[in-house]
């Protein structure tokens, strides 16, 4: 072939159109005397081009017609051109696997074996591959006719014949098929062995899950017996020399090359175990000796040689033990600990390569399935397989796994196990690592089907299916209900009435009737929803029983499955989001306020599975979606319904992220800095009440005045609400101040921010289904005598001339929350010089601050109140540090600006960093601050009403227990750390309040 020098020729040019890498190269090979008849033949070239490496199928082809026999060769090319199966199947194989090139250029005659498939040969089984080996007496033999029949396989795979699943099959079978004629191999060089003993070749992995690569180890286990009564011993070494034999023809490598390595370190204790044992010892040690990876392990045994009858007694004897193996101790523990040795073990330079066993790769899609048979396998035997594939579709049709997930996971699983086949078919080789050179991931992309872009596709395809399974994953296999319900006893995934009753009254219910009713009003029926709840119900009834009172739980459960089953997310959030079931099942029976809050909109539960679910919302972002349904709104009355179902909402989610960070998961160990707890309650609260306030008065001006009030108005926020450390019962402590606008009267300014007051407060007391909020204006100049609102004036010329210590003091926790925000900025630079009084207090303010503090003690504790435990008034309570921490302010505020906050612990820091108290008296007081805080929440939580006492009914008294972290039986505990805390706390008040 010439072409003009400097030109190319058309040949070139059409080598590069079909895909050809090196057209040059191709040309040369195009040209040899052997290819001269089909040189030009358009048809070779668009099937050369349709292969995955068209380079490579041309260049096994010249190997193949060169190493055919003179008289062969024309009948080959014949055949080649004319029949386009056998084209299709021969390019193909020669364009995907350089190793089976290597083959048919050994074997050239072994073409022929793809010429025409029979219906047989479609989808051959054992007997058939038994057939094709028949003929094999030596390892050589068995090799040549083994890759025979690999070839074969992968022509049916490369085309499309069969489906990477049915792929996988046809390899176990082949190596089932294999195996036997390589110990029938073995019993005929040892006839005397043979003739001792009884031996069976039980396939494990992913042989015996019928779902093997084309090059794998083919994992084993050995179990013989006598054949009379000859002795066990001589048949167990007659057993394992015959073993070693079998393993030896498939492992060793001769001039044919070698099949696969028979692996049998699945068997009782490894490496270091016997290779062969009879079937009673295998029991013992399973019985006795074995670890939860074992059993996992046999969940894939199947006997695939030897002798069927004791390979049929082995499975039947395991098989009992596998599917009690969820019943040991920390079984899921143990199981994703090896998950994770696994991962740990894999270089950190091949971890992004690993298309087996890094994150997102067949061993997590292998583990999840393994794990969820296992556990739910105790009392469903449809989910007894060895298959992966065949697993998870009986896991969907059960409804352990939902059915979009199951498709997805099978889905990536069988793209996963496709790209593994391409990456080992080409040498065969035995690996699990993506390429790196791009020629490599040209010939991958373009075997699956990916031709625009196939270097660019493959890598995409395989990071979105590998994201899947990363996902799925975790959901899966690291969800805490797998936990649960593994540490069930035998059969209570699916619950009895019978059973039921027994296990509820060992779990504490105090009305097992009653939950029995509601167990079987959510577990009847024969519906979907009835199947995934009964697959809940054992888990939930755990983490209720963890709890104060298993039976609010467990009616809450019922209410709001009555008011959601018929939504599909609702379900689905708890079966697929492990922590959305747990986090439910802790808000439910944690106390009343949270499930009546949830119950009020019980599509609130959302929250509980999404990760950012649980953090509570910024003041920007709730103040523009409240003021945003404010604008939409017909009237006043609808926009603040509309605000107080916000504030309703925000308040469940500050409530349940409260109680699950308490209680802690059993994948999230408890919140260990309580003070942070508090911090986010307090912050969290403060600001949905000043977001509430705010929309309130955005909805109050406008029904009356439309976008402009006739005066400018703030609400000042005071006490716990300007200090940021709102409780879920408390009210709002506020002052309300307005500047009339230029031009409008100040009567008539006055009687406009009186009537919005009015309104607000009306709006925000409305009996709805959502909790009300108090507006307390109280601490105001005068008390309950003065007037509700002032001018900014009006508050100057009070404070100038009529203020009383204890009002500047009520000063310090003054913030602006609401309102027009210059006005009250205003008003902070009004009430700061009285809060931080140039040169701090005279010895005459402090004795009137003491005085007050004392009165207090005595006049204001309630009657019969036990002074060590009342966590506002009592020894070392709210009240002790607050008073001891604003005394500190107000004498050094003025010069320690970190203490000119409305906030008690940020306050008390900066005095320690200002070394006005030590840091030893600072942690003593902080601790009890806090203690005192969280029993006034978890008092509200567990009642649903607000108190500042230790609740005296015992149910209540251990649910707040609870809450602060003491298990059932130590309220005693509770107790006296309480008094422990608080008594050394009020021996630094003493020490720094009262001077003493």
């Amino acid at each position: 072939m010439t072409t003009v020098p400097g030109r190319r020729s058309s040949t070139f040019t059409r080598l590069l159109r079909h895909g050809f890498t090196d057209p040059a190269a191709a040309e040369r090979l195009l040209d040899l005397p052997a290819l001269a008849s089909v040189r030009t033949d358009p048809v070779l070239l668009d099937a050369l081009g349709a292969t995955a490496d068209p380079d490579l199928a041309l260049r096994g082809l010249a190997r193949l017609v060169e190493a055919e026999e003179a008289d062969e060769r024309q009948m080959l090319l014949d055949t080649l051109v004319s029949a386009k199966p056998l084209r299709d199947r021969l390019l193909g194989v020669l364009g995907a696997s350089e190793a089976l090139g290597d083959h048919l250029a050994r074997h050239p005659r072994h073409w022929q074996a793809l010429v025409m498939y029979e219906a047989t040969d479609l989808h051959p089984g054992v007997a058939e591959f038994e057939h094709e080996l028949g003929d094999a007496h030596d390892p050589d033999t068995l090799r040549i006719a083994y890759r025979r029949c690999l070839l074969a396989i992968a022509a049916r795979d490369v085309c499309g014949t069969t489906d990477v699943a049915e792929t996988a099959a046809e390899l176990a079978d082949l190596a089932t098929a294999t195996l036997r004629a390589a110990l029938a191999i073995a019993r005929t060089a040892a006839p005397a062995d043979a003739a001792l003993c009884r031996l069976a070749v039980i396939a494990m992995g992913k042989c015996g899950g019928h779902e093997l690569n084309y090059v794998s180890d083919v994992d084993v286990i050995f179990v013989a017996e006598p054949v009379d009564s000859s002795g066990e011993s001589k048949a167990l070494q007659a057993a394992t020399r015959l073993a070693a034999h079998m393993m030896r023809i498939c492992s060793e490598t001769t001039v044919e090359g070698t099949i696969w390595p028979v692996d049998a370190n699945l068997r009782p204790e490894g490496r270091n175990g016997p290779l062969v044992r009879t079937l009673s010892s295998h029991l013992a040690y399973y019985q006795r000796w074995a670890k939860t990876w074992e059993f996992q392990a046999l969940l894939k045994a199947r006997p695939v040689a030897g002798d069927p009858e004791l390979g049929a007694e082995y499975v039947e004897a395991v098989s009992p033990m596998v599917w009690q193996a969820a019943d040991r101790e920390n079984f899921v523990g143990d199981v994703q600990k090896m998950r994770r040795r696994v991962v740990d073990n894999i270089p950190a330079d091949r971890i992004d390569r690993e298309i087996k066993l890094g994150p997102g790769g067949l061993r997590d899609v292998e583990f999840a399935v393994q794990l969820l048979q296992l556990v739910h396998g105790r009392s469903d035997a449809s989910l007894h397989s060895g298959s992966t594939l065949d697993a998870l579709r009986a896991l969907a049709q059960g409804g352990y796994v939902g059915r979009v997930d199951a498709a997805q996971f099978d889905d990536a699983y069988r793209f996963l196990r496709a790209m593994e086949h391409r990456i080992q078919l080409y040498r065969l080789r035995r690996t699990h690592l993506v390429p790196e050179d791009e020629s490599d991931l040209r010939r991958l992309g373009r075997s699956l089907g990916m031709r625009m872009d196939p270097i660019a596709e493959i890598n995409q395809a395989w990071k979105r299916h590998a994201s899947v399974v990363r996902r799925l994953h975790e959901k899966l296999f690291y969800r805490p209900l797998l936990d649960a319900v593994a540490q069930l006893a035998p059969g209570e995934t699916r619950l009895s009435a019978k059973a039921a009753g027994v296990r509820l009254e060992a779990l504490g219910y105090a009305d097992p009737a009653a939950a029995l009713r509601h167990l079987e009003a959510l577990s009847s029926g024969v519906s979907r929803k009835a199947a995934i709840q009964r697959t809940l119900l054992p888990v939930l009834l755990g983490w209720f029983a963890d709890s104060a009172d298993p039976d609010a739980g467990l009616l809450g459960f019922r209410k709001v499955s009555d008011a959601l089953g018929k939504t599909p997310w609702y379900l689905r959030l708890l079966r697929d989001e492990g922590a959305a079931a747990e986090n439910l099942a802790r808000v439910l029976s944690a106390g009343r306020l949270a499930p009546d809050l949830l119950l009020r909109a019980p599509e609130a539960v959302a929250i509980l599975g999404d990760p950012q679910g649980l953090k509570p919302r910024s003041r920007n972002h709730l103040e523009q979606e409240v003021l945003a349904a404010v604008g939409r709104s017909e009237n006043a009355e609808s926009a603040v319904a509309v605000v107080r179902g916000v504030r309703r909402r925000e308040l469940f989610r500050t409530t349940a992220a409260d109680l699950i960070g308490s209680y802690g998961t059993e994948e999230n160990p408890a919140e260990l800095d309580h003070g942070a707890l508090v911090d986010r309650v307090g912050n969290a609260v403060t600001d949905l009440n000043a977001v509430t306030i705010a929309g309130a008065l955005r909805a109050a001006v406008r029904e009356q005045w439309g976008d402009t009030l006739p005066t400018r108005f703030a609400v000042i926020g005071m006490g716990r609400f300007g200090g940021h450390e709102l409780g879920y019962g408390s009210d709002a402590d506020v002052l309300f101040v307005h500047t009339p606008r230029e031009g409008v009267d100040e009567q008539e300014a006055t009687r406009a921010a009186n009537s919005v007051v009015a309104e607000m407060r009306r709006l925000l007391q409305l009996p709805t289904a959502d909790p009300p909020l108090l507006i307390d204006a109280d601490l105001r100049p005068e008390g309950k005598s003065g007037p509700l609102v002032r001018t900014l004036k009006s508050y100057d010329a009070y404070y100038r001339r009529w203020s009383l210590i204890w009002e500047s003091q009520a000063l310090l926790r003054a913030e602006p929350m609401a309102g027009d925000a210059e006005l009250g900025r205003d008003f902070i630079d009004l009430i700061d010089p009285l809060r931080y009084p140039m040169e701090g207090l005279g010895e005459d303010a402090v004795r009137e601050i003491r005085r007050l503090k004392a009165r207090m003690e005595s006049e204001r504790m309630p009657r019969g109140a036990d002074p060590t435990l009342h966590t506002k008034l009592g020894r070392g309570g709210l009240s002790d540090v607050e008073w001891t921490v604003q005394l500190l302010q107000m004498q050094h505020g003025w010069v320690e600006p970190g203490l000119r906050t409305t906030r008690t612990r940020e306050a008390l820091a900066a005095a320690c960093a200002a070394e006005l108290i030590s840091g030893e008296d600072a942690q003593t007081l902080d601790e009890a601050w806090v203690l005192a805080t969280r029993v006034r929440n978890a008092v509200m939580l567990v009642r649903g009403r607000p108190g500042d006492t230790f609740p005296s009914g015992p149910r209540e008294l251990t649910a707040v227990g609870r809450y602060l972290g003491y298990e059932p039986g130590h309220v005693g505990d509770m107790l006296d750390d309480y008094r422990r805390i608080t008594r050394r706390a009020r021996a630094v008040v003493e020490e720094q309040f009262y001077g003493a």
